[in-house]
């Protein structure tokens, strides 16, 4: 398999969550990815676990995946431990949402 974290990464950033202008990566959405030798495993959450968009958005995310995989199996798993919280998003995304001054 000749595909690299980083072009997984990027492959994520395209990915925004529908009601909140910011990617799944820098919103901290992405707890880990790892590149095995038969398949690649996503593990992830979402900022609530009733998310509406949430079978359309793994659906994306596998795809965009696969497609810098050059067609590798990806399996994403879902965990919601530890939650997710505000403290979870990069600098780049509390910039972008104007959180700044929340004492993170």
């Amino acid at each position: 398999m000749s595909v690299t974290y980083s072009d997984i990464v990027d492959a994520l950033k395209q990915i925004y969550d529908p009601e909140i202008p910011v990617n799944i990566v820098e919103l901290g959405l992405i707890y880990g990815i790892d590149i095995l030798e038969n398949e690649i495993v996503v593990t992830m959450s979402f900022t609530s676990p009733t998310c509406p968009m949430m079978e359309e958005m793994l659906a994306q995310i596998k795809e965009s995946v696969m497609g810098v995989a050059h067609g590798a199996p990806v399996r994403v798993e879902l965990v919601w431990d530890s939650p997710w919280n505000l403290s979870m998003m990069s600098d780049t995304a509390r910039l972008d949402l104007d959180l700044t001054n929340q004492g993170w």
